[in-house]
């Protein structure tokens, strides 16, 4: 979150961190080599918003799982919050969450 932060005044705002839960028969995954080149340069190429359009239209499943382009190894989630098994997915309590002072 931090690298798309325009000014440091937004890490004193309050955030909420919520646990998310889903089974894995309701992912699809996009692995790395599946990405056009440039994929995780700052400005992102045209054909990344392309894959998540035709995840929306084709209506499934209803988790995308995207490497992450800030932090290599890591992924990102996408739910669509429209999926009729969006029901399957767990939500735990919302919890405060205040970034490290030092993060600046």
């Amino acid at each position: 979150m931090l690298v798309h932060l325009d000014s440091p005044d937004l890490l004193r705002k309050a955030y909420v961190l919520v646990a998310v839960e889903f089974d894995e028969t309701l992912v699809r995954r996009v692995l790395v080599e599946d990405l056009p080149p440039g994929w995780n340069a700052p400005v992102a190429p045209p054909e990344l918003r392309a894959i998540g359009d035709r995840w929306v239209a084709e209506g499934d499943p209803l988790v995308l799982a995207v490497p992450s382009a800030v932090a290599p190894r890591h992924t990102n989630y996408v739910i669509n919050p429209l999926h009729p098994d969006i029901s399957r997915v767990r939500l735990h309590p919302p919890e405060h969450f205040t970034f490290d002072p030092r993060l600046k």
